[in-house]
């Protein structure tokens, strides 16, 4: 029994492209034993074919008319979804700029008329392995992507929630004050992937407290002045913790941590920066996190009305906060109030979703 019998002809698809009827035939003779073949007449029909039914390798004839083999080629590879489908050139052309322009185009190979049987059925199974191959590689390589960014948001989620361990509120308020950020992060100009970084990052700007002890955190007064120098420690702890990574999420997420509590007159700590020497990306965090903070309902408080706490970032911009910043949140307004409105019923629900998931679907 030949080799090529054990492929069966349900494992692999050839696609077959040739205006000559003869030329089909033969093609059809040495494959359609061991492959499961279509056939396509014309340029145009092979890439409705290739829409509807991708095969696993396409022998393309070089000189058909109107559409020739390498216009269809050009299209197959500027498609994404199909690019990375093998394409063999059938021809009689053995001139060699045709040769390299094929290869040029993105063909793996060529096949010269008149065809010979077992050199076909040999550059065939080839190709084919080396796809079967190339898609197993990827696959395996997407699995452990997969699982890498499982570990991270893990990573993220431990971290965030150590750092609110001890308070009072529920997990949705740094998933929230998480989202609000992304919202204002794109509103200002950052990339939909920046955004999206900052949206993981931003969860962990409290990551420090946890190094804070519990008669500080938990005091049910006003802090001595000696008590907040302490307290204060939680932005160097959280940067400490958090720098040991290199990766640019961790790094991120190391430069809030250290940030959030600067303010743009320079009366913040720990460093007492001003204006736009803190990192724009601290900037945003600490808008979101004060708007969250006063929206929300604590022991010692009733929230504030979101017009309320609207007013309260407008007045105090340009000595708490980047009046830029603050003039963006406002424009804003529409998608932080369909977000705070997706998180309250998240809330409600007792249920938190994936963190890549911020925005409700509407939002964005």
């Amino acid at each position: 029994m030949s080799d090529h019998s054990r492929a069966g002809q349900s494992d692999f698809s050839i696609l077959i492209v040739d205006d000559e009827p003869a030329n089909i035939d033969i093609l059809l003779g040495i494959l359609k034993p061991y492959y499961n073949v279509k056939v396509a007449p014309s340029g145009p029909i092979a890439l409705k074919i290739v829409q509807q039914f991708p095969p696993d390798l396409i022998l393309l004839d070089v000189m058909m008319p109107g559409m020739d083999g390498f216009e269809v080629c050009q299209k197959l590879k500027a498609d994404p979804l199909l690019c990375k489908i093998p394409i063999i050139f059938v021809t009689a052309l053995i001139q060699g700029e045709n040769e390299e322009r094929g290869f040029l185009e993105g063909a793996v190979d060529y096949i010269t008329k008149p065809v010979s049987p077992s050199i076909t059925l040999a550059r065939v199974k080839t190709h084919l392995a080396l796809a079967h191959q190339m898609r197993t590689t990827e696959s395996l390589v997407q699995k452990r992507t997969e699982d890498l960014l499982r570990s991270q948001q893990s990573a993220i989620s431990m971290l965030a929630a150590a750092g609110h361990y001890n308070d009072t509120d529920t997990g949705h308020h740094i998933w929230r004050m998480a989202a609000y950020s992304k919202c204002l992060a794109l509103k200002c100009g950052w990339s939909y992937e920046q955004a999206s970084l900052l949206a993981q990052a931003a969860p962990m700007h409290d990551t420090g407290k946890i190094g804070i002890a519990d008669s500080i955190l938990k005091a049910p007064r006003k802090l001595t002045d000696d008590e907040m120098e302490i307290m204060k420690t939680h932005t160097t702890i959280g940067y400490t913790i958090l720098s040991q990574s290199d990766t640019p999420l961790f790094k991120m997420a190391a430069e809030i941590a250290l940030y959030h509590h600067e303010k743009w007159d320079g009366s913040g700590y720990p460093k007492g920066l001003t204006d736009e020497n803190i990192p724009q990306s601290a900037r945003i965090v600490a808008i979101a996190d004060v708007f969250d903070a006063l929206t929300m309902k604590r022991p010692y408080k009733e929230p504030w009305s979101c017009d309320a706490a609207f007013s309260y970032l407008e007045k105090n911009a340009c000595s708490h906060f980047d009046p830029c910043l603050v003039d963006d949140f406002l424009d804003a307004k529409a998608e932080i109030l369909a977000t705070k409105e997706y998180w309250d019923k998240l809330e409600k629900e007792g249920t938190l979703p994936s963190i890549d998931n911020f925005l409700p679907q509407t939002v964005y």
